[in-house]
């Protein structure tokens, strides 16, 4: 079998450029200290990070790997007008937080937890309408990515669909739970709630890094 073909794109190095082995990448960055540099499965998507900026790939995994070039170009990249959140949860239920930031910098807008039980679907809810709160407060027209179809499903029904049972250890989740659908039913708002591109982009820059 042969092996995949790759381009590597290199943002700064003595040559910068799209470079179609790793040789000539290494000829490219060798010695040139803050080098940048990535590999990409396909011409079409180097051609795309080589426009853009490093930050942009940096820390993401075989990204575009899982779609075709022609899907990659259909979707597009990120609207950057935006805030990304998402959730982690150790063990499911178990010690649960969730976070927003500003999608191109990532810098962190908010964060709640760690919580001593609560689930992942329920973390990503809490997410979505804890962003809706700060984007109205705050006056903002940015959208929300958001990775999880789940929770999206909630926000839309203004209902935390979980089947977690309510204890004494998971209280403070549940007494977040029922803040957020009042919040729900008692506001309106105009922001748009968009589902992350994982497999063409990578990781939602809100992700907590524990896959």
């Amino acid at each position: 079998m042969s092996k995949k073909t790759k381009f590597y794109v290199v943002w700064k190095g003595k040559y910068p450029g799209i470079h179609k082995t790793w040789v000539a990448c290494k000829k490219a960055i060798e010695g040139y200290k803050g080098a940048e540099y990535k590999s990409f499965e396909n011409f079409e998507l180097a051609q795309k990070a080589f426009n853009g900026s490093y930050a942009d790939y940096k820390g993401k995994k075989k990204v575009g790997s899982q779609l075709s070039s022609q899907e990659l170009l259909k979707i597009g990249q990120p609207n950057y007008h935006s805030i990304s959140v998402d959730a982690a949860s150790s063990g499911n239920p178990g010690i649960m937080e969730y976070q927003g930031v500003d999608t191109k910098t990532k810098k962190k807008l908010f964060r709640q937890g760690p919580f001593k039980q609560g689930t992942n679907n329920i973390g990503e809810f809490l997410a979505i309408v804890h962003g809706l709160a700060f984007l109205k407060q705050n006056k903002s027209d940015r959208i929300i990515y958001t990775d999880s179809r789940t929770a999206m499903s909630w926000v839309r029904k203004k209902n935390c669909n979980t089947k977690l049972a309510k204890t004494e250890k998971n209280k403070d989740v549940f007494e977040l739970i029922e803040r957020a659908v009042e919040w729900l039913k008692n506001n309106s708002y105009t922001t748009i709630i968009v589902k992350w591109e994982t497999k063409a982009w990578g990781e939602i820059p809100a992700d907590f890094g524990r896959k």
